[in-house]
């Protein structure tokens, strides 16, 4: 299935599901509007609105708007620095990773977003967000956590992954070196862009072999395998859930791929009136200008 956070001009926003023609009301036969409270109805909720997906007519696509697919997870987005080998050795050349200690980690670099940076497809990321004017796309595939785990062993990591989803992780880089520990450059509102579906694992059953792009301006700049991660998706989840209860609905960037404004010489940071496209096989187009 495809899982969406949508509204349309009567109503708030609320839960679905994307098919063919539309989006299909999830709230209609009583399943909660928000869907991190959805998530944790575990297999029961996911049957009833798989059920309900193939009997109700959909909402047309051209009366809904489509949010963020977790509009507030139950923690901050997590995410993970320098995972993909190039980037860190772009990431190392630039200058802006003030907490380095070597160019590619021995352990995953874990931070965080705050949830209030989210938005969703079409919306658009505030360069007056970031006072440095030095604000960079990452493109990266989100990981939805469906089923509650504490020092899940990796064996056992995707049997608590609900689905996947993009996560563009927009970085303001002067501050994030300014501040080392890398928060408040990642968190500026709009900042997080993410959607525009989850797709549940049961139609992406080997993620490894999708790609991510990321265009700006209908220009190519990041491109990437999956199975291109240093630290795969089991072992975020199993180092994560070592010290943190991971939660329905929780949200994990895996990291991002070389080409980010960054790796070039000079650097390209987004301007008033770009467009910035992240693309996962299998999930979709994220896209949001730049205003």
């Amino acid at each position: 299935m495809r899982l969406v956070t949508f509204s349309d001009s009567s109503t708030p926003s609320r839960t679905g599901v994307l098919v063919e023609g539309g989006v299909v009301d999830l709230t209609e036969v009583g399943l909660p509007a928000d869907m991190a409270d959805f998530i944790r109805l575990g297999e029961a909720g996911l049957e009833t609105a798989a059920e309900v997906a193939t009997r109700a007519a959909p909402i047309p696509l051209n009366l809904v708007r489509i949010h963020a697919p977790v509009p507030r997870p139950p923690k901050n987005v997590m995410c993970v620095g320098r995972n993909y080998r190039d980037h860190a050795a772009e990431f190392s050349r630039s200058g802006f990773d003030a907490s380095e200690r070597s160019v590619l980690p021995e352990h995953p670099v874990i931070f965080t977003k705050a949830t209030t940076s989210i938005i969703g497809p079409d919306e658009p990321i505030v360069l007056a967000n970031d006072p440095t004017g030095t604000v960079d796309y990452e493109g990266e595939l989100g990981v939805v956590i469906g089923r509650e785990g504490r020092r899940i062993p990796q064996a056992e990591a995707f049997g608590h992954v609900l689905g996947f989803t993009i996560v563009n992780d927009v970085t303001a880089r002067d501050l994030q070196s300014r501040h080392v520990q890398w928060f408040i450059g990642k968190s500026p509102d709009t900042f997080c862009p993410m959607g525009p579906a989850i797709v549940t694992t049961d139609e992406l059953p080997d993620i490894s072999a999708s790609w991510l792009r990321t265009h700006v301006n209908g220009e190519l700049r990041q491109e990437a395998p999956i199975s291109s991660l240093i630290f795969d998706i089991p072992s975020l989840i199993h180092t994560i859930s070592e010290t943190t209860l991971l939660e329905p609905g929780d949200v994990i960037a895996t990291g991002t791929p070389a080409g980010a404004g960054i790796g070039f010489d000079p650097p390209r940071f987004l301007a008033a009136g770009d467009r910035v496209e992240v693309s996962v096989d299998g999930i979709g187009i994220l896209g949001n200008p730049v205003t």
